[in-house]
């Protein structure tokens, strides 16, 4: 079977709930948490509002893509329980080929809670659960030889062994936009398969830590770390094709051939929540590549266009673009 894409990570339930009641920190002396977010010890703090959706970053990219016509599939892990049938409920719903979809025994499908606090960003807390339980065996390299596209993102368990036998495939279309386990390894750890990525997706303070975990830039000032045109042209140099910085209301920045775009924020209607504002942006992007023809600049404004609708509707995957919307 051949698909469009086929993305590869997590697929959770998320409940989201809001609170006014922390305090934001700034902490920019740490590059990489800038800003804080704390409460009272041992108090009792009151939610303003809850709701609960479906998250995952491979599952958000995946919807994301489905909705700009491309024939998409997710490969996840889940649990035999009610959670993981309602996440095969909206994928089937949203259309997203649900056949690489791996149900895990005697444990539970991954779920995170959402805390939006001021402005309103939020904070994740994430159990993995069935997720770390992903295989990628001989059917699934099989797949992924004949996908157009790979989209890959968090990876959790054995994640080491899986990457490996995903940068193994023929394909040579992985946009990768790597979660918080393979970033803490640096360079060193998941740097060799830069080469092989067309395009790495991966926020600013990510692009911080990956850049300073390479010795010949780990005594560089702030001032140098904080400037996003070198952080680009550090990370190009490791071998991705493209490189896609998001660095919030400073916008977004790619790094192609050598030459540097930027893309100011496409105002959001308002400002609901930021959950899955990056997989709406990562994915639009990589739609916009194919949908224009590679231009860039056209893909950056697409992706910027989806980022501002998901931010004005509360949830990961409300406020999706579509192909009809564009």
């Amino acid at each position: 079977m051949k698909y469009d894409v086929v993305t590869i990570g997590g697929a959770t339930e998320d409940i989201t709930f809001y609170t006014d009641e922390g305090i934001l920190i700034d902490n920019k002396k740490d590059l990489i948490r800038q800003k804080l977010l704390a409460f009272e010890y041992g108090a009792k703090i009151k939610i303003d509002k809850s709701f609960s959706g479906f998250g995952g970053g491979a599952a958000n990219a995946a919807v994301g893509l489905s909705g700009f016509g491309f024939k998409t599939a997710c490969l996840s892990a889940i649990g035999e329980d009610a959670r993981g049938q309602r996440i095969l409920n909206n994928f089937q719903k949203r259309g997203v080929d649900i056949t690489l979809v791996q149900k895990v025994k005697k444990i539970e499908t991954g779920f995170s809670f959402l805390l939006i606090g001021p402005a309103n960003e939020h904070i994740v807390f994430s159990n993995r659960a069935a997720n770390s339980e992903l295989t990628i065996n001989d059917f699934e390299i099989e797949i992924l030889n004949q996908s157009e596209w790979i989209y890959l993102t968090s990876l959790s368990g054995k994640w080491n062994n899986n990457l490996g036998k995903i940068f193994s495939v023929k394909n040579e279309k992985i946009a990768w936009n790597p979660g918080h386990r393979q970033i803490l390894t640096g360079v060193k750890g998941i740097g060799k398969y830069f080469k092989k990525t067309t395009c790495l997706i991966v926020n600013k303070d990510e692009a911080i830590e990956l850049v300073m975990s390479d010795k010949k830039y780990k005594n560089k000032s702030n001032a140098f770390l904080n400037n996003v045109k070198n952080l680009l042209l550090a990370l190009s140099s490791y071998g991705p094709k493209i490189v896609l910085i998001t660095a919030g209301r400073q916008g977004s920045y790619v790094i192609e051939a050598g030459k540097i775009y930027r893309q100011p924020i496409v105002k959001e209607k308002r400002l609901a929540d930021t959950t899955g504002v990056g997989d709406a942006f990562g994915s639009a992007f990589i739609a916009g590549l194919e949908l224009y023809k590679q231009s860039v600049k056209k893909a950056l404004l697409l992706a910027s266009k989806n980022a501002a609708s998901v931010i004005s509707v509360p949830g990961a995957q409300n406020g999706l673009l579509s192909k009809k919307d564009i």
